[in-house]
């Protein structure tokens, strides 16, 4: 069982598309603990203009650990648990229930 929960904000190494290099990124874990290595994120990003229909910028960034003003990004990305470098934080109940509403848009569901 994974030692991470549903909306802890994370280091993780995060390949390039091309897979030639990573980066060092913070994102969101989305999927509740499960017995499986892979976990469900969504991506994080400072640069806050031109947001598309249900990014948003999160409320509570400094108290979630975060050291600049970050919108959370359109899109579901799978990981294995080892790629995750540490925990830096968790969503406030705003910003996670926020998140979770632009999820269920998003997806339809």
């Amino acid at each position: 069982m994974s030692s991470y929960s549903k909306h802890n904000i994370i280091l993780v190494r995060y390949p390039f598309s091309d897979l030639s290099n990573v980066k060092v990124r913070p994102t969101i874990i989305v999927s509740s603990p499960h017995q499986s290595k892979d976990i469900f994120l969504v991506p994080l990003t400072s640069r806050l203009d031109k947001l598309l229909q249900g990014e948003f910028v999160l409320n509570d960034w400094q108290s979630e650990g975060l050291n600049v003003s970050t919108a959370v990004k359109r899109g579901i990305y799978t990981i294995q648990e080892n790629l995750i470098i540490k925990t830096i934080g968790n969503l406030s109940l705003l910003d996670a229930q926020q998140l979770d509403n632009s999820l269920r848009n998003w997806l339809e569901i």
